[in-house]
């Protein structure tokens, strides 16, 4: 499996972008995906999740009503949509996938397998 994340860019505080992460190799519909960050000086943190057939969403408090997580099947692609971008946003965003993880997990980046190389997201203030 192999994912390759986009989008990222800069912004003004307020502003929005659209985050890719387009997937490739022995990946289907039942595998999870998320996204993750990590910003300067800080953790890598959950972002949002969605959960592979069922297509349940799950977000941090943090983006909670600014950012949605969507996917494409017939694309093997998800997405992120972030609106209303703050300073703190500012991070560089990892996809992520997984598959056969139980749903409580979801949120913990050390259930994903795969990762993507990141795209960084600048938001100016």
């Amino acid at each position: 499996v192999q994912l390759q994340a986009s989008g990222g860019g800069l912004v003004q505080a307020g502003g929005s972008l659209r985050l890719s992460c387009a997937a490739s190799g022995r990946i289907s519909r039942s595998y999870d995906m998320a996204w993750f960050r990590q910003g300067p000086g800080k953790e890598r943190e959950f972002v949002a999740a969605i959960r592979g057939n069922g297509g349940s969403k799950f977000y941090a408090d943090s983006v909670e009503g600014r950012f949605t997580i969507s996917r494409d099947t017939a694309k093997n692609t998800v997405y992120l949509q972030m609106n209303d971008l703050k300073p703190e946003d500012a991070a560089v965003y990892y996809c992520a996938a997984r598959t056969g993880q139980i749903l409580s997990t979801i949120r913990y980046d050390y259930h994903y397998a795969y990762w993507g190389q990141g795209t960084l997201v600048t938001v100016s203030s």
